[in-house]
């Protein structure tokens, strides 16, 4: 990953309610979740949620999907393990295995 890609999903990131759509996508998994679904759980206006759909989608940290007539939207976790394994790649002296994070899936 290249210092832009991650300084753009950072920032995308840097938002409560982007945070929250984010963390809402990874708990849900890869059947994702449709974005009616995500206003009413998390409590965001339809067009406040697409503004905030939209930069995580450019951001590259989640993805849509039609079903009919619904979009699911779902988080991309090749690019959110991409991004961890760039924050992290020279972590403590080169040994990574002491800060790596602890995998509760």
């Amino acid at each position: 990953m290249e210092i832009g890609m991650a300084v753009e999903a950072l920032a995308a990131l840097a938002q409560g309610s982007r945070l929250s759509i984010f963390r809402l996508l990874v708990r849900a998994g890869k059947q994702g979740v449709a974005a009616g679904a995500l206003g009413e759980e998390l409590g965001i206006p339809p067009a406040t949620l697409s503004f905030h759909l939209k930069t995580l989608a450019q951001a590259g940290l989640i993805k849509p999907r039609t079903e009919g007539r619904y979009v699911i939207y779902s988080a991309d976790f090749a690019e959110m393990n991409k991004l961890i394994v760039y924050l992290t790649e020279h972590c403590c002296a080169g040994d990574a295995a002491q800060c790596a994070p602890i995998n509760k899936c």
